[in-house]
């Protein structure tokens, strides 16, 4: 008997391999079957990451497996009949029924493509666990500027056809941002999207961005994670995300991911993970045509693919992921070029704008926020330093600075070099931004009058601005008209944690305790954290009942709804195990 940890992954599995159900001990450090551990040298970390990412059954015990495959037979090709197999007794195969009820068998469907709701299901355990991890950060005016190009990209793939209807109402299309200093963007199952800060900060206009997202955006239209799953359809899809999980370990620590993929595996683990040179032509393809359809230069595809190429000669070291998924070859290189060439579009200049840049200087600092490299930001911003650097470089450098200064706590030099900044003539949706920062220099030093002074700046259709004016009128006593903005806001983004905490926040400074805590169940909600929205939900519950001040009928009303759609879809992401 073999018993399944969580601790030490000893996943017990089964496939169907030409007839025969074969067994496997995943936890062992040997073939049993045909196939060796993803994880079985991850220690606690990868261990605990891909148990609690695919939501693994709690331990059960399984029988005693078949003897491992026969010597010299490869770790990531089934073989014919499993080695303990009789030749010609059907009597002697096993079947489901004779298996312990303990072991839950995964559905492997057939080698047809993964459904789309069965992949959004798999994408929302993924993210599930990418909004616990601490690098994940949901930075409002980064996010806001990464959201506008991928709305524009997303309404120009359905406008070209790329994007039925069907599939833009089952997928997600979110981003989630990672506070990492690689240069990394990957597509998930059920349209989610991970952008590393590192790749923001690089990237020298809003074209070459919308390049990369253009281009993760058509391996998810074109269904190329479904296809690349059903050529080996015997594979379930809670290894297929043991893969993507190691994937994004090795976006953080290169090192560490061989911990959750390495062994006799590994060459399989990459032919499923990257995608094949078809499927990158073909997403280099229809993400230029969507590109430049949303507007964006077509320069942006070439310049961005001259910086992944200059990384490729200086012999990658780990800071450009991107490359170990997405190979750039001298065929993709050419093939784009052409194209900028025959392109209809009109071939203006790949310029970065005030806008990009501070924006980029902003996913930098987040992406390092270490005490060193914060105090590199003042040294670079210095007199002399700076006036080495051309007049949109200062720009950058200046608004770093002023928030780097912010994070030291040194609110003289933070004041200093904003002012320094405002005298640079700023374009609107740079001036917006410079705006922002000085009001969240006011907010820090408690200058809550010079703050709301500057409310009216404060766009409440702009979500960063929209969650700046909320705090501002929360904390100057104008709970109410924060609590109705972000109300409104929710009304078409019932999805936004960061909202619903604001709209936590501002009921609570109002009394309003029960509606609070329901605010903050949504939070978890929105995370896909079910058990502990359920939790608070109760909670609300409890106030209700003991009458808690600013409670009505129809918050209760609202709180007891809520729980039980909260316990359905508790439910079905247990069935879904």
């Amino acid at each position: 008997m073999h018993t399944l940890h969580e601790r030490d992954i000893r996943f017990a599995h089964c496939c169907h391999a030409d007839g025969f159900i074969v067994f496997y001990d995943m936890q062992l450090n040997q073939v049993r079957g045909w196939w060796r551990s993803v994880a079985a040298r991850s220690g606690r970390t990868g261990a605990a990451l891909l148990a609690a990412a695919l939501a693994w059954p709690a331990p059960a015990q399984v029988d005693a497996v078949p003897a491992s495959a026969p010597a010299g037979a490869p770790a990531s090709t089934p073989p014919s009949t499993p080695p303990s197999a009789p030749a010609s007794s059907e009597a002697a195969v096993p079947t489901p029924d004779t298996l312990p009820a303990a072991v839950p068998l995964p559905n492997l469907g057939d080698s047809s493509e993964m459904s789309p709701v069965v992949e959004r299901r798999l994408g929302d355990r993924i993210a599930r666990e990418l909004y616990q991890d601490p690098d994940y950060v949901d930075d409002p005016v980064v996010m806001e500027y990464v959201d506008g190009i991928w709305r524009s990209l997303i309404a120009a793939s359905r406008a070209r056809g790329e994007m039925s209807d069907d599939l833009y109402e089952t997928y997600a299309w979110q981003i989630l941002l990672g506070r990492d200093r690689t240069v990394n963007a990957f597509a998930l199952p059920g349209g989610y999207f991970g952008l590393h800060l590192g790749l923001v900060a690089i990237v020298s206009s809003r074209d070459e961005l919308a390049s990369v997202l253009a281009h993760e955006l058509s391996h998810v239209t074109q269904r190329h994670i479904s296809r690349s799953m059903a050529r080996q359809s015997a594979q379930a899809p809670w290894l297929i995300g043991s893969m993507i999980m190691g994937l994004l370990a090795a976006g953080r620590n290169p090192q560490g991911a061989q911990a959750v993929v390495m062994g006799g595996q590994a060459a399989s683990v990459q032919s499923q993970l990257n995608y094949s040179r078809g499927m990158e032509r073909e997403a280099d393809r229809i993400g230029f045509n969507v590109s430049t359809q949303a507007g964006f230069a077509p320069q942006g595809f070439v310049s961005m693919f001259e910086k992944l190429q200059q990384s490729m000669r200086l012999n990658d070291a780990g800071g450009f992921p991107y490359l170990r998924t997405h190979p750039l070859t001298m065929e993709r290189i050419a093939d784009m070029q052409l194209r900028v060439q025959q392109s209809p579009v009109a071939r203006r200049p790949d310029l970065p704008t005030q806008e990009h840049v501070i924006i980029a200087a902003r996913a930098r600092l987040l992406s390092n926020p270490d005490v060193d490299a914060l105090r590199l930001w003042g040294q670079q911003a210095e007199p002399a330093a700076l006036a080495r650097q051309p007049e949109m470089t200062r720009i950058g450098i200046l608004y770093g600075a002023t928030l780097a200064a912010m994070h030291l706590h040194d609110y003289a030099r933070a004041e200093a070099t904003l002012q320094r900044l405002q005298s640079h003539p700023l374009e609107p949706q740079a001036l917006r931004l410079v705006t922002m920062v000085g009001i969240d220099l006011a907010l820090a030093q408690g200058q809550l009058t010079r703050a709301s002074l500057l409310v009216p700046w404060l766009d409440v259709h702009q979500r960063a601005s929209l969650l700046m004016r909320a705090q501002i009128n929360t904390l100057t006593g104008r709970a109410e008209d924060a609590a109705q903005d972000v109300r409104t806001w929710l009304a078409d983004h019932p999805n936004d944690p960061l909202a619903w905490q604001s709209l936590a926040t501002a009921y609570g400074v109002q009394g309003r305790t029960a509606s609070a805590v329901r605010a903050e169940a949504e939070v978890n909600a929105a995370q896909f954290d079910f058990a502990q929205a359920l939790v608070r939900l109760g909670a609300a519950q409890d106030l209700v009942r003991k009458g808690a001040p600013g409670t009505d009928y129809i918050e209760a009303s609202i709180i007891d709804t809520r729980r039980r759609e909260i316990e359905s879809r508790l439910k079905e992401q247990a069935l879904a195990r």
